[in-house]
């Protein structure tokens, strides 16, 4: 098992210190990142923590899956993987430069 969490249904309010604060009752915090949206700044509601082992980070999941933070219940399991994504041309996903777009000339 990693040891880097997802941590879903986080209030809006929760800063990384807190994040941090919550988590480290479970072991030793590495990082703690809450995700955030890159036009407005408001946080979206969810983050990231990475313990300092596998067995801490089973015990933060075992100890705050389903638990309560500030009136909003919080989900903790383990951090899948990045998918990868296409690059995005900004033509609704087809590609201007290999005829995919709309012919206006």
């Amino acid at each position: 098992m990693g040891s880097k969490l997802y941590v879903g249904g986080l209030p809006y309010s929760v800063t990384e210190g807190r994040l941090q604060e919550v988590f480290s009752t479970h072991g030793t915090v590495e990082s703690a990142s809450v995700i955030s949206d890159k036009f407005t700044g408001q946080s979206r509601g969810f983050g990231f923590v990475e313990m300092s082992s596998g067995s801490e980070a089973q015990s933060a999941i075992s100890g705050l899956n389903g638990t309560q933070l500030d009136g909003r219940t919080l989900t903790v399991n383990e951090a899948k993987p990045m998918a990868k994504r296409d690059n995005f041309s900004g033509s609704g996903g087809r590609d201007d430069r290999n005829g995919g777009g709309r012919n206006r000339w």
